[in-house]
């Protein structure tokens, strides 16, 4: 007889009962949307101190845009003083001459050329003269528009600045198919900057432009940075008409949009970044279209990309920097939890403060809120 077969049958029994119990352990849940963005929240919320000026301004508006939360405003104002101070700059010294060229010059020398998509831009930009600099100012006007801060008390003479960028030639850029194919995102931001300050209407032109350049029958024979810089070029022309997130847009003037993303949904998971079809994602939102099955499988894939040891959605090299990856994760914020509805501005205007402190004057804190919330519509 084995005189060691008892402790073996023992040790085997003691494994079989441990291994059984592991088995009937429960699995840890997986996160749900709204607490993946919660989560997301968290990381950012904490290290926010940390990150740049701009990017706690990016993350800060659109907060803001998609909760109403007075605690974003202080840094909105932040934003808005720096803002005010920069186009006060610009504008008194657009009669210089030279001053547009020498500045346009300055900001494509130096431009960033980290990664090839940067070096392209670059070269595409040094044979445009002046744009690079009239684009620039043309973002921040349409930020002080945003942020009701375009007008004479806080921006003195801003219609010089305006009478500027009428006389630049944007039709032509916004309509090159070269621009389009390294820029396309930027050109439909800029039309849309331009409708917005009452300067040109070319949205439709840079859209015929842009549908002419980028067919569907396309999309099979683009290379991936094509493919990407076509399906981001659609989510700016969303989100642009929305005024970045202030408001709802129409379905049926971007049917075209929505269609070309339901059609090509699979390459677009296959071949794009989070950042990308993040915005995908919200551009059906945007548009009204929660339910749409499109915007199901995206958070699906969004989810699957968190990483909960970071707290974040990661690069797709997995790279967890948050200063690099606030643009990525914000978007993440809004596309896993939408709210029911969307807050412009926030207004900054000393002017509009002035009319809301009025509206205040001895009335019910009650009736107070409901009436600053009719002026700021």
């Amino acid at each position: 007889m084995n005189r060691h077969a008892p402790w073996r049958w023992l040790v085997g029994w003691g494994l079989a009962l441990l291994l059984a119990g592991c088995a009937l352990e429960p699995a840890t849940p997986a996160l749900d949307d709204e607490a993946v963005a919660a989560e997301i929240r968290a990381t950012y919320e904490r290290s926010l101190p940390s990150l740049s000026a701009g990017k706690q301004r990016h993350y800060a508006q659109r907060l803001y845009r998609i909760t109403g939360e007075a605690r974003w405003l202080p840094l909105n104002r932040d934003y808005g003083e720096r803002l005010v101070a920069s186009l006060r700059e610009e504008i008194a010294r657009l009669d210089e001459p030279g001053y547009a060229a020498r500045r346009s010059r300055e900001g494509v020398e130096g431009y960033s050329v980290r990664t090839a998509k940067q070096r392209r831009r670059k070269r595409m930009l040094a044979d445009w003269g002046e744009i690079h600099f009239a684009k620039g100012l043309a973002f921040d006007l349409t930020q002080a528009h945003y942020h009701g801060l375009l007008n004479e008390r806080d921006l003195p003479g801003y219609r010089r600045a305006l009478d500027y960028l009428s006389g630049v030639d944007f039709l032509a850029f916004v309509t090159d198919p070269e621009v389009l194919d390294v820029y396309a995102a930027q050109v439909a931001n800029l039309v849309y900057y331009l409708h917005d300050l009452g300067v040109a209407d070319l949205r439709g032109e840079a859209i015929a432009a842009f549908r002419q350049r980028f067919p569907p029958s396309r999309n099979a024979t683009l290379s991936q940075a094509l493919f990407r810089n076509k399906i981001y070029g659609m989510t700016h022309f969303v989100i642009a008409a929305s005024d970045y997130y202030q408001h709802p847009v129409s379905a049926d003037e971007f049917g075209w949009v929505l269609d070309g993303f339901s059609g090509a949904l699979g390459r677009i998971l296959a071949d794009t970044k989070e950042d990308i079809y993040t915005e995908v994602g919200i551009s059906f939102l945007l548009a009204g279209r929660e339910a749409a099955p499109a915007v199901t499988r995206l958070r699906e894939a969004l989810v699957d990309a968190f990483d909960p040891v970071a707290g974040m959605v990661p690069s797709e090299s997995g790279g967890t920097d948050l200063e690099r990856g606030e643009h990525r994760n914000v978007l993440a914020i809004m596309l896993l939890d939408w709210p029911e509805r969307l807050y412009p501005g926030p207004i900054l205007s000393t002017i509009r403060q002035e009319r809301e402190s009025v509206a205040c004057r001895d009335v019910e804190p009650d009736i107070c809120a409901a009436s600053v919330r009719l002026i700021s519509r």
